[in-house]
């Protein structure tokens, strides 16, 4: 069965830092791309970061200098560290495995193609109040 589990959100307050961990199982991990990406109300599924097996890094435009992205093949893990949190941060952040986001979906419509656009996590809260 193939399981990802998200856990470390939470609420913060703007300006701060938080840390969102994921632990996978199931398939094999350390040849997979990982990625973060959030579901805010409003908007489309949008890429947070992405990490390749080799450690190679993407991130979003509206995150770039303020997230770091990293994994631990040994433990299935992959790692969200955030900074200068900004009440815009406000999502619902998955974490997905070998995944491909369309323009203008919603995270859990793309987390529904299963097979055709990877593996998807439940979710995990975050908030930022100002």
């Amino acid at each position: 069965e193939v399981q990802l589990v998200e856990s470390g959100g939470g609420s913060v307050q703007a300006g701060g830092s938080l840390t969102l961990s994921c632990t996978a199982s199931g398939f094999t991990f350390d040849i997979s791309l990982m990625g973060w990406y959030r579901q805010a109300p409003g908007n489309e599924c949008e890429l947070v970061a992405s990490i390749t097996r080799d450690g190679r890094t993407d991130f979003g435009v509206s995150v770039k200098g303020r997230a770091t992205i990293s994994r631990d093949n040994a433990k299935n893990s992959v790692f969200l560290q955030m900074n200068s949190l900004e009440p815009e941060d406000t999502a619902v952040y998955y974490c997905a495995a070998d995944s491909v986001v369309p323009v203008g979906q919603k995270c859990t419509v793309v987390a529904g193609m299963a097979g055709s656009s990877g593996y998807w996590g439940h979710g995990t809260q975050v908030t930022v109040s100002s």
